[in-house]
């Protein structure tokens, strides 16, 4: 079975808001954030939500937004079971394909410093190109100048 994705619906949203929450609730804590429910739901409506699938079964969404200077990942989440299995790093391959086909110059996203999942992203290229507090701001150029 390979990996494939949808469009995510008004019914996936309480999916991704527990996988969120299950995932990034230590990151919360660790950096005495407040997770919020509804923070969480209004930021889902103003993206671009996909849901990654293997075969039938969810295992992971992303959201997406853009303007002119890039295309941002503001969430990439696995769930547990499936991590360390090439999911995340497909779906970072659909998300630069998206950038790519939309001509825009660069991927951005921001990560927990203490996230490990920014391996990942260095080894699809993203370097480190600023820090806020507890966040790593890390970026792909694809070198399409800013129109």
């Amino acid at each position: 079975m390979t990996y494939h994705l949808r469009r995510a619906e008004p019914g996936d949203r309480v999916f991704a808001r527990e996988l969120t929450c299950q995932n990034m609730l230590r990151y919360y804590i660790d950096h005495d954030l407040l997770w919020q429910d509804e923070a969480f739901d209004v930021a889902w409506d103003g993206r671009d939500n996909w849901l990654l699938l293997l075969g039938d079964v969810s295992v992971g969404y992303f959201s997406l937004s853009r303007d002119r200077r890039a295309l941002y990942i503001r969430e990439l989440q696995i769930a547990e079971a499936f991590r360390r299995q090439g999911a995340g790093s497909w779906a970072i391959d659909q998300v630069i394909a998206m950038a790519r086909t939309e001509g825009l110059p660069a991927l951005r996203l921001t990560v927990f410093e203490n996230n490990p999942a920014q391996g990942l992203y260095k080894r699809k290229g993203l370097n480190v190109c600023g820090e806020d507090e507890c966040f790593l701001r890390m970026q792909l150029d694809f070198g399409t100048p800013v129109l």
